[in-house]
């Protein structure tokens, strides 16, 4: 997740029992690229101790090329191509889910990649850009080019994250393709987890957006596999994530209400899972000195109960972030 799977954050999942496999935020590769040096570090400062994949996004084939031939000099288990970021300022430059509109030149790309990264080659991918029908022209393509893993969020570029995930068309890029498939989007509980997992027959799961409401979720999707109780989280565990978290993310150079901005961004995450009235959202919403953020913090989570962390349906303004799915 661009901007959240930094170093820092890395370090923080792995405390809370972490995923088996991370990814790193993206490369942004063109003509005069290189490889950023804070990006760099979560590779060669690794805290998880498990196979880090490394993430480009770009449409230059040449500098493609370099770039995975450059990150390949680094300890990664993989060089991972994004066709699946659906943010405006991307896909309008023809990168990330802007090029699932061009599939001769995400043949193209492939074939090139393939070519060039002697260690595992991997994909990440939406089913279309405003049409999923495209998806049954995309998957040969990653048949031809023989990737050795493809993560599949299962909406179009367009639809973002509002619409529900299309777990049918993970299920048929499962039974199409030769390689292992990871089934993506709305993975917020142990047991959707499960669910998925089941209804897709994928080999595995890439979970973004609720682990930063939840970061037990990876432990507890291990518990319920396993057929034990699931680890539950009281509110006092989630209000020390959340001073874990605010302490990771700090930066000597952000004074204390830039800080608290960048919290806010996290916290519309982790605020869906509080409480199902929006009250909590509102008022960290509007928090501007750390005093005022605890103070809001501690008024809903200083307590022993229990807190499954999964999204309450709160009503939101359409334009607001969080509005859509999350189930």
């Amino acid at each position: 997740m661009q901007d959240v799977t930094n170093l820092a954050f890395l370090g923080l999942m792995a405390r809370y029992g972490g995923a088996d496999v991370y990814v790193t935020e993206y490369f942004r590769v063109h003509a005069e690229s290189h490889l950023e040096k804070p990006i760099l570090r979560s590779i060669t400062e690794n805290p998880t101790r498990q196979p880090l994949l490394a993430q480009m996004i770009g449409n230059d084939i040449p500098a493609l090329v370099r770039t995975a031939r450059e990150l390949m000099q680094h300890p990664v288990a993989a060089i991972d191509l994004n066709l699946g970021c659906p943010a405006p300022v991307v896909y309008r430059k023809c990168a990330g889910g802007g090029l699932l509109r061009e599939p001769a030149r995400v043949d193209a790309i492939l074939g090139a990649l393939r070519d060039a990264v002697t260690i595992p080659f991997t994909v990440k991918t939406r089913i279309g850009f405003d049409d999923p029908d495209v998806f049954e022209e995309l998957l040969p393509l990653f048949a031809k080019h023989r990737i050795d893993l493809l993560t599949v969020h299962g909406r179009t570029v367009t639809e973002g994250y509002r619409s529900g995930v299309h777990y049918d068309h993970i299920r048929y890029a499962v039974e199409a393709l030769p390689c292992p498939v990871l089934a993506n989007g709305n993975v917020y509980s142990a047991a959707k987890a499960t669910t998925v997992l089941n209804d897709t027959r994928a080999a595995g799961l890439m979970i973004g957006r609720g682990a930063i409401r939840n970061p037990w979720l990876f432990r507890q999707t291990r518990e319920h596999l396993a057929g034990t109780t699931p680890f539950l989280p009281s509110g006092q565990d989630v209000l020390d994530y959340i001073r874990a978290l605010h302490e990771a993310v700090a930066h000597p150079a952000f004074s204390e209400k830039s800080h608290i901005t960048r919290m806010k961004k996290f916290m519309n995450y982790i605020g869906i899972g509080i409480e199902p009235t929006g009250d909590f959202l509102h008022r960290i919403r509007r928090a501007n000195t750390e005093a005022e953020f605890f103070t809001i913090c501690r008024d809903h989570l200083d307590h022993d109960r229990p807190m499954p962390l999964e999204p309450f349906d709160l009503e939101l303004q359409p334009r607001d972030i969080l509005a859509g799915e999350h189930r």
